[in-house]
């Protein structure tokens, strides 16, 4: 049995209570995000642009418990990185997943 690398993802998502990921899709994400689309229980949430991506995902790990956050490759995933940092400099759970050229 083979399993893909966005399978393995989505399943530990789902596992440890993520219904959305939340994020914006780009050319290097464009593959995950179609699993996403064929996953049970789990849907896609888009925003405007990457840094409001990540302070969502913050927003709502703080209301669930852990959140998750998907970008694709280049300055807008690094513009994410502010988000993320607010949300590990308060201890806030958020799984970051960065498309990347193949």
């Amino acid at each position: 049995m083979q399993t893909t690398v966005g399978e393995f993802l989505l399943r530990r998502l789902k596992d440890i209570g993520i219904t959305e990921v939340i994020g914006v899709p780009g050319d290097f994400n464009l593959s995950f995000l179609e699993q996403l689309r064929d996953a049970d229980g789990i849907r896609f949430v888009g925003a405007c642009n990457e840094l409001n991506a990540a302070y969502a995902a913050d927003g709502y790990a703080r209301s669930r418990g852990v959140g998750a956050l998907l970008t694709t490759y280049g300055v807008g995933e690094l513009s994410a990185l502010n988000g993320i940092a607010g949300s590990r400099a308060e201890h806030i759970p958020v799984v970051s997943i960065g498309g990347a050229p193949p």
